[in-house]
């Protein structure tokens, strides 16, 4: 299982690092021109950007959370179909930018 994820909020320029076995939560230095630079230019762009992981919401408290509360403006719609320009149909390569 997967131990670590990278978090980016909209409007917040930081990505965060999350390390889920120790419970941490940590800011990250991204390396310009990686392939995490080019992702982290893309979502400031705009673009959502998912990878290894199939729930991501915003809730405004930790005590929303616990009672199954999700941020009002998350306006998810369960039956919108798969997103585009996914990372995990990146070319076998991985890079980004072919």
């Amino acid at each position: 299982m997967t131990n670590f994820v990278v978090i980016g909020i909209p409007g917040n320029p930081q990505l965060y690092l999350a390390d889920l076995g120790a419970g941490t939560v940590s800011s990250l230095a991204v390396p310009a021109g990686s392939n995490l630079g080019i992702a982290d230019q893309l979502r400031n762009a705009g673009a959502v950007i998912t990878k290894g992981v199939n729930l991501a919401v915003t809730v405004g408290s930790s005590a929303d959370a616990a009672n199954g509360r999700l941020d009002d403006a998350a306006s998810i719609r369960l039956d919108d179909g798969p997103a585009s320009a996914r990372l995990d149909e990146a070319p076998a390569g991985g890079r980004l930018d072919e």
